[in-house]
């Protein structure tokens, strides 16, 4: 790896990922390029277009197909046991609706990881994509499963669930790759911190076949908000660089208003924009 590599961590959170969207295609468009990337849920989802170099098709298919009760709606957990039908997003919709550019995603020298989180330890996995194949279209479903709605996704004998369950940021596991110069996306505004769900006894019920999934999300506040707290810390020291929103994006997890999805698209291209210089300052050390 050469001197003052550069990474990017990409956070999920359902629907505020059309903010990354609209932050990584602005990065596409403006030629700002990464060593590394790793994404999680919907950071993953979203996020692998930039190493396809897709500009513009997370937020077109997202408009085009909110409304189909086959992405994103409780129809499709009764009919599927998936909140977002397997088949339609991980098939149908890279294959034929919206096709992604494998051969692009395998030739880019990008290096892509997405988060998953194995269910029997609770250990979040990361896994290194190659090709944009079946394999990896397999694991970012598995990043993207979000407990109780979804099932697990088995992979090679083992079943995984969403990867923000076990490492939302997945920060540290970037500085463990030794990249030299970090950006970080997120999705919440800076004073954001996370609270145990006042639904976690339910979680714990719902959950009693895998308890370390369980303990998982009964602990993921406090480690969440250690992680914002490390990243705030590591920003002002001038190690991390920062994209997030001014204020919060107030958008639904299954949103299906395409106006709504277009909002907080553009909210990313706006702040993008704004942060280029700096952005491109910070990745050559300048």
């Amino acid at each position: 790896m050469s001197q003052l590599s550069s990474g990017l961590v990409m956070e999920g959170g359902a629907m505020r990922g059309m903010f990354t969207a609209g932050v990584t295609d602005v990065f596409m468009e403006q030629n700002i390029h990464f060593d590394g990337a790793v994404g999680v849920s919907a950071g993953a989802t979203f996020g692998c277009n930039l190493k396809s170099h897709q500009i513009g098709r997370a937020i077109r298919y997202n408009k085009k197909y909110c409304r189909d009760w086959r992405y994103g709606s409780f129809k499709s957990v009764l009919k599927t046991g998936d909140i977002y039908d397997a088949d339609f997003c991980y098939r149908l919709l890279p294959d034929e609706l919206d096709k992604f550019d494998t051969d692009t995603f395998a030739s880019n020298p990008l290096v892509f990881y997405m988060v998953a989180t194995d269910v029997e330890t609770g250990e979040p996995v990361y896994y290194k994509c190659t090709d944009g194949g079946r394999k990896d279209l397999l694991w970012m479903r598995a990043s993207a499963s979000m407990p109780i709605v979804s099932k697990p996704v088995p992979i090679d004998g083992k079943k995984y669930l969403d990867g923000g369950i076990s490492d939302s940021i997945p920060v540290h596991f970037m500085e463990q790759q030794k990249y030299d110069r970090i950006a970080v996306i997120l999705t919440q505004p800076a004073e954001y911190r996370k609270k145990t769900s006042a639904l976690q006894p339910l979680m714990n019920l719902m959950l009693h076949r895998y308890p370390a999934i369980a303990y998982d999300m009964k602990t993921r506040a406090k480690r969440y908000n250690d992680t914002l707290d490390y990243i705030c810390a590591e920003e002002k020291k001038g190690n991390l660089f920062v994209i997030r929103p001014d204020e919060a994006l107030n958008i639904g997890k299954t949103e299906n208003d395409p106006a709504e999805l277009e909002r907080v698209y553009q909210l990313g291209r706006t702040k993008a924009k704004r942060i280029l210089p700096e952005l491109r300052s910070f990745i050559s050390g300048a």
